[in-house]
């Protein structure tokens, strides 16, 4: 039969191939619209699997907050070009994925694929699908979902949307107040990327491996006073990496745990947050 171009351009809608593809799924399946998008499923799959691997230097940071805003989910999607990155259907997969996270909650972006999609298969095979739809290897490089305990959620995604820092504060402050600490959290945590949010959260290893370099600098010194300075050193290490310790961005001479004291009230205080970077 033949093939008219309106049968061309409706199977183009409905999976966003190449015209050119679209008109030869339907020459191959004799004009069956639905045979032809399942062929056309097929060749998008089987082409994802030739390009596992190639660099994903691009991509972007999403996020979404529940209605309430005590809830938010943020991933990190990458690419290979910015071109795809601008897509409708990388926006669109962006947005699956956050809903994805806050309904199911991953703890992470690897156990995350293995989890149940949606419109049925894994988290996985919706990847695989979406890379044969726009011809280019991705990879969920981060997932999280943030939970507010007696507070609020918010956060920041910075102008080149390869940044993306999602938050949570404890606090009796309004939330209109709460969210706009936690933009200006947000913008802290981008510029001045912290390792954990307070000291309990770093790994034993690093602590004794930098205080073994301490030890080996205070050699020399009188012995009565080489435990201050190493004690010194660390707090140093820790503001520079914990958040709640860190210097405030906007006002370095006091800590990012006094500062959201001084913006939202006494005893608020950050309770979680999560730093994607595209291409980090």
């Amino acid at each position: 039969m033949a093939i008219s171009a309106a049968d061309v351009r409706s199977l183009r809608e409905k999976t966003g191939a190449p015209m050119m593809d679209c008109k030869k799924a339907l020459d191959l399946t004799g004009g069956d619209p639905n045979a032809a998008e399942d062929h056309l499923r097929k060749m998008g799959l089987k082409a994802a699997g030739k390009k596992v691997g190639r660099a994903t230097g691009e991509g972007r940071c999403f996020m979404t907050l529940s209605e309430d805003g005590t809830k938010g989910a943020i991933v990190a999607l990458a690419c290979e070009t910015d071109f795809v990155a601008a897509t409708a259907d990388f926006q669109k997969y962006l947005d699956d994925l956050c809903a994805h996270i806050m309904a199911n909650t991953p703890e992470s972006a690897e156990q995350m694929l293995a989890q149940t999609w949606a419109a049925g298969g894994t988290v996985q095979d919706s990847l695989t699908e979406i890379i044969g739809k726009l011809g280019e290897n991705m990879t969920i490089a981060a997932a999280k979902c943030v939970i507010a305990d007696g507070g609020f959620v918010g956060g920041y995604i910075h102008h080149n949307q390869k940044v993306g820092v999602l938050s949570a504060i404890k606090t009796e402050a309004s939330r209109e107040d709460t969210e706009a600490a936690l933009r200006q959290l947000g913008m802290h945590a981008a510029a001045l990327p912290p390792t954990a949010l307070s000291r309990d959260q770093i790994d034993p290893e690093l602590i004794e491996r930098e205080k073994a370099i301490y030890r080996e600098e205070v050699k020399g010194k009188p012995e009565d006073i080489q435990d201050k300075i190493i004690d010194g050193k660390l707090n140093k290490f820790y503001a520079s990496i914990c958040l709640r310790e860190q210097p405030w961005v906007m006002d370095d001479s006091k800590s990012v745990e006094k500062a959201i004291e001084g913006l939202l009230g006494k005893g608020s205080i950050v309770t979680d947050y999560a730093r994607f970077n595209v291409g980090e």
